[in-house]
């Protein structure tokens, strides 16, 4: 029993410290190189935009998370009191919401991009070119404004000595003495974390069926040529659908076991440790979906219908 725990323990020790390397290694190229890209060309493209953002909120997740989980499990535990443990909690909850949202984001944009010309999806896209370095400063002053109520609430109740629960993270305890703090994440982070997760899928489901009607309406000509080659509609629902399935796969199921470990007062060994990898999966692996997605140019209409995957 014994070695088998020894294993597992190895095994964890192993998992994470390759996660939160790759996710360090992934999120900082693509950073470098947008950036690399803005500093040469002075300007950024919408979706290299969004895409830099992205990037970003995931470096402060794996940075945030994935750094210190890694160094509790390979031994060093409680090293931070409880004012750092508070501000890496903010920071890992403001990374997750702006990961979310950005992504979100990005998912809106390319249905304006690939919507027929006479959708109502055109009529907003120059708007939405236009003001989407504005809309993305919103969402980081907006989210940095929501989560420093839950990082502030801790300190203004510390005259209160009801605690009703201590959660270990690892690296640090946090005291928890009320349910309004549940109850508030739950109105303006939780949900809102939904409903994004739900545009996400819609869009990308809307995409999908656009690619769908475009090929069947092209299909009769590249039967004609006997091209036996997959067609760019093809590889791009290939690659939304890929995207999409990463995106939902790790969230949906973040948030289940952030939902169990949240109710339940003991919660095991493997709920803790399965949910942390889960929680630092996208962020971790989703610069090299998107190094895969994104770097083909696919036509799809005749002369300006240009979208990137």
């Amino acid at each position: 029993m014994n070695q088998r725990m020894d294993f597992w323990n190895l095994a964890i020790r192993i998992i994470f410290l390759s996660q939160t390397t790759t996710g360090i290694f992934g999120n900082f190229s693509l950073l470098f190189y947008y950036l690399i890209l803005y500093h040469k060309e002075c300007i950024l493209k919408p979706t290299d935009l969004i895409l830099m953002h992205l990037m970003a909120a995931n470096a402060l997740i794996v940075l945030t998370a994935g750094v210190p989980e890694t160094i509790a499990v390979w031994g060093l535990k409680q090293f931070l009191n409880n004012f750092g443990c508070e501000l890496l909690l903010y920071i890992q909850r403001f990374g997750r919401s702006m990961s979310i949202c950005t992504t979100c984001l990005l998912s809106l944009f390319q249905v304006m991009t690939i919507s027929p010309r006479k959708s109502c999806w055109q009529d907003h896209k120059v708007k939405a070119v236009k003001y989407i370095g504005c809309s993305i400063f919103l969402i980081w002053v907006l989210y940095i404004l929501i989560h420093f109520i839950f990082l502030l609430y801790p300190f203004m109740k510390m005259k209160n000595t009801n605690v009703t629960r201590i959660r270990d993270f690892g690296y640090c305890l946090v005291a928890e003495d009320e349910k309004i703090t549940d109850l508030l994440y739950a109105a303006l982070v939780m949900c809102p974390e939904f409903f994004f997760s739900v545009l996400i899928a819609w869009s990308s489901g809307f995409m999908i069926v656009i690619l769908y009607r475009h090929k069947q309406r092209v299909q009769h000509i590249r039967s004609s040529h006997g091209s036996s080659r997959k067609c760019p509609e093809f590889r791009a629902t290939q690659n939304i659908l890929t995207l999409l399935s990463t995106f939902l796969a790790f969230y949906t199921l973040s948030s289940i076991l952030r939902g169990c470990i949240a109710l339940l007062y003991n919660h095991s060994w493997w709920l803790m440790n399965i949910s942390r990898l889960i929680s630092l999966g996208f962020p971790s692996f989703g610069p090299f979906v998107l190094m895969n997605h994104y770097s083909n140019v696919v036509w799809i209409r005749n002369k300006s219908h240009l979208i990137l995957f």
